[in-house]
């Protein structure tokens, strides 16, 4: 018998230590934290301690998550208060682009808008929305986490060392939930130095969120 036929008798022969109890304090393990020979249950208590502190381990992680998660729906709740606030539509884009910087702690924020109104024409952050920009923006069905590899939008942030980017497309709201996306009128551009701080494995439920808010305030901007 081999150690893998010996391991399918124990598992199809469960009452084999029951019919043979003398052997548990018989049969000596070495312990793989002191290197000293130790009994059967003894080692059966150093696996079961070593699953439960992975188990703890992964807990406090899963809350750790969960406290982050809560503070993102906190500043996301505040600023979409702040939008709702705002009266006056020709401040409303900064309360957009500021507030974000602010209460997600965004190191760089930039937004183009287009289509807009005449009476908003003039401002910033309708300048500056190449056919190229627009283009890329409408096909920019996800919000776009990852390495800045020499998009177009990046050159909108006023910073030069952007390692990381979050692009989020604005977009005309739907008037019902079996409406598909509406158009694009806008990008949200979100950059950091930091190469790790938007990454392609992270989730994008909550820059979906803001999407989807900012495009329902801007909107009321649209020509």
């Amino acid at each position: 018998m081999n150690a893998q036929d010996v391991a399918a008798y124990l598992q199809g022969n469960p009452q084999f230590f029951e019919d043979h109890a003398e052997l548990l304090a018989t049969v000596q393990l070495t312990s793989p934290h002191s290197h000293r020979a130790v009994s059967l249950q003894e080692r059966q208590m150093e696996i079961l301690r070593e699953k439960n502190k992975g188990l703890e381990l992964k807990l406090a992680d899963l809350v750790r998550h969960g406290h982050d998660n809560d503070r993102t729906q906190q500043r996301l709740h505040a600023w979409q208060l702040r939008l709702l606030a705002e009266v006056d539509s020709h401040a409303l884009p900064y309360a957009v682009q500021d507030g974000l910087q602010q209460v997600f702690d965004v190191p760089a924020v930039a937004l183009r808008l287009w289509r807009v109104g005449e009476a908003f024409a003039h401002m910033e952050v309708a300048q500056g929305a190449g056919d190229d920009l627009r283009l890329f923006a409408e096909g920019l069905r996800a919000p776009y986490c990852g390495p800045n590899s020499g998009f177009e939008a990046a050159s909108l942030l006023e910073q030069d060392d952007i390692a990381s980017l979050a692009m989020v497309t604005l977009r005309v709201p739907a008037k019902s939930a079996e409406e598909g996306p509406g158009a694009a009128f806008g990008l949200l551009v979100l950059g950091s130095p930091d190469a790790r701080r938007f990454h392609e494995g992270m989730g994008t439920a909550y820059l979906t969120q803001i999407g989807e808010v900012a495009g329902a305030a801007l909107n009321r901007l649209r020509d």
